[in-house]
């Protein structure tokens, strides 16, 4: 990767990192994504599945259905999502069905998963492959802070029991 996207997506990714904590310390889930197109971002967002208790508010479909309704498209070509950790089946299907050119994301979902998540072990390359999606796909951007989520996640949620 070329050291100038490299530092674009970066940026980026801090500010999916960001919008993870917001939503952590109010009460919700460590995971955020931030969707951008021609450098320009459309919108941020936080995972908000115990705040109007749906299963489906996961930061990637919150952050795709802002998206939609600001463009006023349901085709975002072009786009670029960050997102902190690597999108689980829902997530990467929306992403593909939307037309997402490119998914970066942090963490993997066997991070998820080791911290409790009820995830689906499958990759989003497996996923690619499997439905022959032209959604391109980074990994590992910012892994050590995005990890660092699920830390801070666990700190808040003890500091909350007490």
């Amino acid at each position: 990767m070329n050291t100038k996207l490299e530092k674009t997506d970066l940026k980026f990714m801090r500010l999916a990192i960001a919008k993870a904590k917001e939503g952590v310390k109010k009460g919700q889930t460590p995971f955020g994504a931030c969707i951008v197109k021609n450098n320009k971002i459309i919108v941020c967002s936080h995972n908000l599945v115990w705040k109007i208790k749906n299963i489906t508010a996961h930061a990637e479909m919150v952050a795709i259905s802002s998206a939609c309704e600001t463009l006023g498209d349901i085709d975002l070509s072009g786009c670029t999502i960050y997102s902190t950790c690597e999108p689980c089946p829902m997530c990467f299907s929306a992403c593909h069905w939307a037309r997402i050119s490119r998914i970066v994301f942090g963490s993997r979902i066997k991070d998820a998963k080791s911290f409790g998540f009820n995830e689906m072990a499958i990759s989003n390359l497996k996923l690619k492959k499997l439905i022959k999606s032209k959604v391109k796909v980074t990994s590992g951007l910012a892994i050590k802070e995005n990890i660092a989520l699920f830390e801070f996640w666990k700190k808040q949620a003890r500091a909350l029991a007490y």
